[in-house]
């Protein structure tokens, strides 16, 4: 069967924007499953900390505690759980009073890790993990916790 240029152009035309507009609806449906991505700055998590809102939990090693200092009233609990993924979910749970949905906040030195951590404890199942972007020094994302001026708590034999 022979169909005219013309009629050939319209129907791929026709298909083209179908199938955008499919995946258009597609890519929407998956990230409508997604939570968004939480973001606090250093002041913001303090702040909303210290109104007993959300649990601050550092995620960085003992030696860089021991350098930095801990955010005040932060939790530690380091990435790197001696019992690996297992016994840090248990020790977060712990923090967050078993709830998966409690608001907790990551910090770590500059931000990079807790985003990814962030994104981990969300696979997980947690539903409320803020990421602190400008960590402890201070990033791209902000000046940082220490740079700030925020209260930290000394932890000589973390």
């Amino acid at each position: 069967m022979f169909l005219p240029q013309r009629s050939i152009s319209i129907r791929y035309r026709v298909w083209r924007y179908a199938l955008g507009g499919l995946l258009l609806t597609l890519a929407t449906a998956i990230s409508a499953g997604n939570p968004p991505v939480l973001q606090l700055t250093a002041t913001e998590a303090f702040e909303r900390a210290q109104q007993g809102e959300l649990t601050i939990i550092d995620i960085r090693q003992p030696q860089e505690w021991r350098q930095t200092g801990v955010a005040e009233g932060a939790k530690r609990i380091s990435m790197y759980h001696p019992e690996g993924g297992q016994g840090f979910v248990r020790d977060v749970l712990r923090a967050a009073e078993g709830h998966t949905d409690a608001p907790i906040a990551l910090i770590c030195r500059t931000g990079n890790r807790s985003s990814q951590l962030q994104q981990a404890m969300l696979d997980y199942g947690f539903t409320q993990v803020h990421n602190i972007s400008e960590g402890m020094v201070g990033s791209a994302a902000g000046p940082g916790w220490l740079r700030r001026g925020l209260p930290v708590e000394p932890c000589p034999r973390c």
